[in-house]
């Protein structure tokens, strides 16, 4: 498994509930952008439409020797999943706070492109501040019980 991709604001913006796999439909120039590193997650997200998952808001470049065949760097791009998953995602994202959001994009042992979407809830800013300061408490005596030794 390759990661191209991590978000990284996901963690300290949301609070996971859970995780799953997607594989992505993408263009030919959208892949070797891809394999070039030059893609974004930032403010993108997942919305289901008529039965189908899209992810909107991605940043993938443009590809260099694309020419005429490139593609649109914002368009939004349908996820692969199942009909149960796709039911499921639905009634969860139906309730208040919940968003399907992408947290890692990786090529699989056989070259897919696959993305791992996360089901998340907001925090609100004292829980955010309450992450920072047991991020830092952990930090501490993990470097005192380092020194210590």
């Amino acid at each position: 498994m390759k990661i191209i991709l991590k978000n990284k604001k996901l963690r300290m913006n949301f609070e996971v509930i859970e995780r799953m796999e997607a594989g992505i439909s993408l263009t030919g120039t959208e892949v070797k952008s891809l394999r070039e590193g030059r893609v974004n997650f930032k403010d993108s997200y997942c919305k289901i439409k008529d039965g189908e998952v899209f992810l909107i808001g991605m940043h993938i470049s443009q590809y260099s020797y694309g020419g005429y065949y490139n593609h649109d760097p914002e368009r939004p791009r349908k996820l692969l999943l199942h009909k149960k998953e796709i039911f499921r995602l639905k009634s969860k994202i139906s309730e208040k706070g919940y968003a399907l959001i992408p947290s890692m994009l990786y090529f699989n042992d056989r070259g897919k492109v696959k993305i791992e979407l996360a089901l998340c809830k907001g925090k609100n800013k004292a829980d955010r501040r309450e992450t920072l300061k047991r991020r830092d408490v952990e930090r501490e005596i993990r470097s005192r019980l380092k020194n210590r030794i």
